[in-house]
């Protein structure tokens, strides 16, 4: 009982479809278009494509319109409207639609977030990782909003390029680090991909474990256990706001740097966005 078949495969370069169906001893059908990948299937995998998710509409929307249920990996899309184009598909169609970051995802993560009252009333928090492309600042601005929560009112961004410092400023809501969180994702190089976590407050501070390939997989198990709920009930889980929420500062981030005071996020559009379906 349980698990699944991957029954088909489309790449651009047709040769890595097919490299993979061998590894599978052949089973999985190579399409010839992207389109063909979502019939008569359960669910739709979209992987990390072309590293930034602009591409993710494109290739999600076949399977949506059939009303096939579809895991897109992070991140969900590069911007908001396509996130909002994504969802409404999802609703149009009754199909259910899902994506989150293995930061998310961790164990480690929510360990972490269990510590923050050892700091006492939480100050300050950050989050180091992430390289240099999307593909891994949406790791780092997910991983911050799991430990220190969601509801973002401002961004910075500074350094070199737009998203290689975040500054997420809660306003004053309670239960958010009073001075904000500081995403820093160009860090240079790290040990095995590692991304880590402070916080601290009056009565001290907390650095995590390193988060990194070696944790990763417990990220990915629970996603993919996930994923025969999502089929069967139609409901994803709650924490598809948080990916919702990150593409939206992301977008901000990269507006940010080229604006002096930063650019506020309307946290409400962003929650009505990701409303339930």
């Amino acid at each position: 009982g349980g698990g699944f078949k991957i029954v088909k495969l489309w790449d651009q370069r047709r040769e890595l479809a097919e490299m993979l169906s061998k590894v599978f001893y052949g089973r999985p059908q190579v399409c010839d278009r992207f389109e063909q990948v979502s019939d008569d299937v359960d669910l739709v995998f979209i992987a990390d494509c072309n590293g930034d998710g602009s591409d993710h509409l494109e290739l999600a929307a076949p399977g949506l319109k059939k009303g096939v249920a579809t895991f897109v990996d992070k991140p969900l899309a590069y911007t908001v409207a396509d996130v909002e184009a994504l969802l409404n598909l999802a609703t149009e169609h009754h199909a259910p639609l899902y994506s989150m970051s293995i930061l998310g995802a961790l164990p480690q993560t929510l360990q972490f977030r269990s510590r923050l009252p050892e700091v006492g009333e939480l100050q300050f928090g950050s989050v180091q990782g992430g390289g240099t492309a999307m593909a891994g600042h949406i790791h780092a601005i997910v991983l911050a909003l799991a430990v220190f929560g969601g509801g973002v009112q401002r961004v910075f961004s500074t350094g070199s390029k737009p998203l290689d410092v975040i500054q997420l400023d809660y306003g004053n809501q309670p239960d958010r680090p009073v001075a904000g969180v500081t995403i820093t994702c160009n860090v240079g190089s790290v040990w095995h991909c590692a991304f880590h976590c402070t916080a601290s407050g009056p009565l001290g501070a907390i650095l995590s474990s390193p988060l990194n390939d070696f944790v990763f997989p417990y990220g990915a198990a629970h996603i993919l256990r996930q994923l025969p709920d999502l089929v069967r009930t139609g409901r994803r889980p709650a924490d598809f706001a948080l990916m919702v929420e990150a593409v939206g500062i992301a977008q901000a981030a990269r507006t940010a740097h080229a604006v002096v005071g930063g650019v506020a996020v309307d946290c409400g559009a962003l929650q009505q966005l990701e409303r339930p379906r």
